[in-house]
């Protein structure tokens, strides 16, 4: 999974977070814009002062938001920008954006899983194309990893959209397989969700071949 990270300014003013956690968006510690709570990435301190990304934003406890970016997660760190909004020491993750990166790869398994034993997924080219030709799909996940011209192919001008935020291995352990390229999951909240999270996912990748 490749994505190079957009660069990311951050104003020359003091990092402070007293907006409380209500409404429908929160402010960035690092860019200080705000955003949809749903795609942003939320952590909170544990009782022993350790800083733990919060994947599902549920975790009770006073939350600090960060933009889902790999360029705001490194300056977040570089910068200090969680102990100064904290104001007070804390365990900061050896590697955050890995950490962050393992959390939401795990949500979106689980979210799949669900789909998939609810039956609202499918997996495989002729299964998958077939509810895309059923119209039974609102959503097509694709292997980051499978073949550009075969993506191509199974989409066949579908306006549906569609994310690859897994690669092949990880998309066929949800559906039993060695290897998936092609899911189709069916419209609905589950659909929505794990469209969400893949958009997080992605804008938290980084690019394997610079670290960037």
């Amino acid at each position: 999974m490749v994505k190079v990270a957009r660069a990311v300014t951050t104003p020359d003013a003091d990092i402070t977070d007293d907006d409380p956690e209500v409404g429908p968006l929160r402010r960035c510690l690092v860019t200080r814009t705000s955003g949809k709570r749903e795609d942003m990435l939320r952590f909170v301190v544990a009782p022993g002062g350790e800083l733990l990304f919060d994947v599902t934003a549920t975790l009770p406890g006073r939350g600090y938001w960060l933009s889902a970016q790999s360029a705001v997660l490194d300056l977040a760190l570089r910068r200090g920008v969680f102990p100064r909004a904290v104001k007070a020491p804390i365990k900061l993750p050896a590697d955050l954006g890995a950490g962050v990166r393992a959390a939401l790869q795990r949500r979106l398994a689980e979210l799949l899983g669900l789909a998939r034993r609810g039956g609202g997924a499918v997996a495989g080219f002729e299964k998958a194309r077939e509810w895309l030709a059923q119209n039974r799909a609102g959503l097509v996940v694709q292997a980051a990893d499978g073949s550009l011209d075969e993506r191509a192919r199974f989409l066949g001008g579908s306006k549906l959209p569609v994310v690859a935020p897994l690669t092949g291995a990880a998309l066929g352990q949800v559906f039993g397989r060695a290897q998936s390229v092609h899911v189709a999951v069916a419209p609905g909240r589950l659909a929505q969700m794990i469209e969400v999270e893949a958009r997080r996912l992605l804008g938290v990748a980084v690019d394997e071949t610079s670290g960037q």
